[in-house]
C-alpha cells in the first residue's frame, strides 16, 4: 500500500469519539478548566456541560441528516470546547482550539478533522461572528442551549450574580431539533419569581442572535421559547 493510501484510509475512517472520551489528558484539561472557571465565580463547565453539548451537537447534525463523519467532528468540538480555561478566561476559544490539537492527535484523528474542529471550537465564541460550517453551527447552538441550574455551583448566592440567577432560574431546558419542518427550538422553563424573563435576555441576547445565524448555516430556522411563550 502506497503513502497516499495509507493517508486515505485513515482520513476515511470514523473519528473514535469513545477513545476521546476515556482520554485521560482530555478529562484532565477538562478538569482544570472547570478549576479555574469555579475559582473565579464562573458556573459548570466540566465533565457535566462538555458531554451535553457533545451529545446535543451529535443530536442536532444528525437529526438534520448530516453524514455520521461530520455529526462526530460536531461531538469531538463540544467535548473539547472550554478546555483552554484551563490558561485563563481571555482568548479561551482560541486556546481550547490549540489544546485540542495536542489531544486529538493523541487519540489519532485526521489532520484534515482536525483543522475542522479547531475552527469550531474557535468560533463558538459568538464575538467571532462567521460560522463556517455545519460543525461550528451545531457546537455553537449546543453550547448556548445549555441553560440550567444544575450550573450552578453555590445557589445560596444567587440574588448577587445576574449569571447564576438566570441559570438556576432556568428549571427546564430542551433543544428540539424538527428535521422535516427544519427548525431548532430552545424551550426554556424560567421562575419568574427568582429571575424575571427580560434578565434573561439582558445576558444571552447575542447568544441568540448568534444562535439565529447558526441555524442559517444548518438551512433551518432558530426559535426560542420561554414558559412556552415564543420570544424568537
Amino acid at each position: 500500500m502506497q503513502h497516499s493510501d495509507l493517508l486515505q484510509t485513515k482520513t476515511d475512517a470514523l473519528p473514535d469519539i469513545e477513545g476521546l472520551y476515556r482520554n485521560e489528558k482530555a478529562r484532565l484539561y477538562i478538569e482544570a478548566a472547570d478549576r479555574y472557571l469555579e475559582a473565579i465565580g464562573y458556573t459548570e463547565h466540566g465533565f457535566r456541560h462538555c458531554k451535553i453539548v457533545s451529545n446535543t451537537a451529535y443530536r442536532i447534525i444528525k437529526k438534520l441528516g448530516y453524514p455520521e463523519r461530520i455529526a462526530c467532528l460536531a461531538a469531538a468540538a463540544g467535548f473539547l470546547h472550554d478546555i483552554g480555561n484551563m490558561l485563563g478566561r481571555n482568548m479561551h476559544n482560541k486556546m481550547s482550539a490549540l489544546l485540542a490539537k495536542e489531544v486529538l492527535e493523541e487519540v489519532g484523528f485526521s489532520l484534515r478533522d482536525i483543522t475542522r474542529i479547531m475552527t469550531a471550537i474557535v468560533v463558538h465564541e459568538e464575538s467571532e461572528g462567521a460560522i463556517p460550517d455545519e460543525i461550528a453551527a451545531s457546537l455553537l447552538i449546543a453550547d448556548k442551549s445549555d441553560v440550567h441550574r444544575s450550573r450552578v455551583r453555590n445557589p445560596s448566592m444567587v440574588s448577587e450574580d445576574i449569571h447564576d440567577r438566570v441559570n438556576y432560574a432556568a428549571t427546564k431546558s430542551e433543544l428540539i431539533v424538527e428535521p422535516e419542518a427544519r427548525k431548532i427550538i430552545l424551550s426554556l422553563v424560567i421562575d419568574t419569581r427568582m429571575s424575571p424573563v427580560i434578565e434573561y435576555f439582558e445576558i444571552f441576547l447575542s447568544r441568540m442572535m448568534a444562535c439565529r445565524r447558526a441555524a442559517k448555516v444548518l438551512k433551518s430556522e432558530f426559535n426560542l421559547f420561554i414558559n412556552n411563550t415564543r420570544m424568537a
